[in-house]
């Protein structure tokens, strides 16, 4: 038998079955039920379908952002653990449970900045804490990194002490120790008679800054760079011991290391060091906060700040500028409500910082040299070289396109913003 007879042989059986079914059974009553579902489940097909698909491609989409999202910034909190797994740090690892009690829900605001918003808090010992909770990081949570890696190991009299921390998935917070009387700027520039600090304060809270720059340089197993010292980050205890604050900017580096390496600029506009943002000067080094706290040096012995782009006279627009220029031609320097005691303390801080503000990095002393010039006699202290804000080049440039130097210097404040820090917390 050949293949085709016997599939021609199957078919006639298979009539022959069905043949014999419907003589049994009968004809088939629920046929044309049977159609009219038929009909009715194609038309909801039609339309139920298509619907169904969309919700389902909705989720599956939403369901591969969070995928991604989480992907992202698992990496980010990843860092952090495997940071605070990798090193045994000295403050207390809180939970955000304990963190939000602590602070009492948040209800006293203390500052807010561009690293987050610090909130007073209490200990259940009943001491008093500063709360800085971070926002999130577009980076891979450096920030917090380097705030742990830096305080989170040392302690200094003349450095803001890190008491704690949390690290619970997105939510990071910093604890420090409590300053009361907030932050250096608002004694300086402030017109108020309650806010008046004698210069004899101001000189011991110079001293006392000196002295942590020189820790932080010098006293630790990593040296230390801040890179943002101004006086929004000099904090005050109730004595007025000044506490250098915020490293959120720092990066550390072996103390053999002279130079260090640096793929963009750091800092507050006015107290950066012209070598971050000009190569062809000198090489980034520890010259550079020593710069940063010469800048600080002369606002707080004058009480004023640096850079007034908005200035009537070119003689007010670089205060240091005219404070050489007095000092040089032997002038003595007009100061409101200064006794002759406090202008001689207020001419050896303005000498000091003229040296720090040099334009090159080898002109500036060291900081362990600035504790030395500060703590010395002002007779052995000899003015140095007249400071310049831009190197020769830039000058020549100014000079051939007729621009003035207030138009120069606004100009170059607006477009160093992206990489400068905004001024942050006032009382951590």
């Amino acid at each position: 038998m050949t293949l085709e007879s016997l599939v021609h042989h199957l078919k006639e059986i298979q009539n022959n079955l069905q043949g014999l079914f419907l003589t049994i059974t009968g004809p088939n009553q629920n046929l044309e039920h049977y159609r009219v579902y038929q009909s009715v489940f194609i038309t909801l097909g039609h339309y139920v379908v298509p619907y169904f698909r969309y919700v389902v491609g909705t989720i599956l989409f939403i369901a591969l952002l969070t995928y991604k999202w989480r992907r992202r910034h698992s990496s980010q909190y990843e860092n952090i653990e495997s940071y605070l797994e990798q090193n045994s740090l000295m403050p207390i690892r809180y939970t955000y449970k304990e963190i939000k009690k602590m602070a009492t829900g948040f209800n006293e605001k203390l500052g807010e900045g561009g690293y987050g918003s610090v909130f007073k808090g209490k200990l259940c010992s009943g001491s008093c804490v500063a709360i800085k909770i971070l926002r999130k990081s577009k980076g891979n949570g450096q920030d917090f990194i380097n705030e742990v890696a830096t305080i989170g190991t040392i302690h200094h009299q003349n450095v803001v002490q890190l008491i704690g921390y949390c690290a619970e998935g997105s939510k990071h917070a910093l604890v420090y120790e409590f300053m009361p009387n907030g932050s250096l700027d608002k004694f300086i520039f402030s017109r108020e008679e309650n806010l008046h600090l004698t210069y004899d304060t101001i000189y011991n809270i110079a001293i006392g800054i000196a002295h942590g720059i020189s820790y932080l340089h010098h006293g630790c197993e990593m040296q230390i760079l801040h890179f943002d010292i101004k006086p929004h980050n000099i904090l005050l205890d109730e004595k007025f011991t000044p506490k250098v604050s915020d490293f959120g900017l720092a990066k550390l580096y072996p103390i053999d290391k002279s130079v260090v390496t640096m793929t963009a600029a750091r800092g507050t506009i006015g107290y950066m060091a012209p070598e971050l943002f000009y190569t062809n000067i000198g090489r980034i080094s520890d010259k550079s906060d020593v710069y940063s706290f010469g800048m600080l040096l002369m606002e707080i012995a004058s009480k004023r700040k640096n850079l007034n782009p908005n200035a009537e006279r070119s003689s007010q627009l670089y205060f240091p500028f005219w404070i050489y220029d007095q000092l040089d031609k032997e002038k003595d320097i007009e100061m409101e409500d200064v006794i002759e005691e406090e202008k001689k303390i207020a001419k050896k801080m303005m000498i000091i910082s003229l040296w720090c503000i040099q334009l090159k990095p080898n002109d500036r002393p060291s900081i362990n040299k600035v504790v030395e010039m500060l703590e010395g006699d002002i007779e052995n202290l000899k003015i140095p070289p007249k400071p310049s804000l831009y190197p020769h080049e830039t000058l020549e440039r100014i000079c051939s396109n007729q621009t003035t130097l207030s138009e120069f210097i606004s100009s170059s404040s607006n477009s160093m913003k992206i990489v400068t820090n905004a001024p942050l917390d006032e009382s951590i």
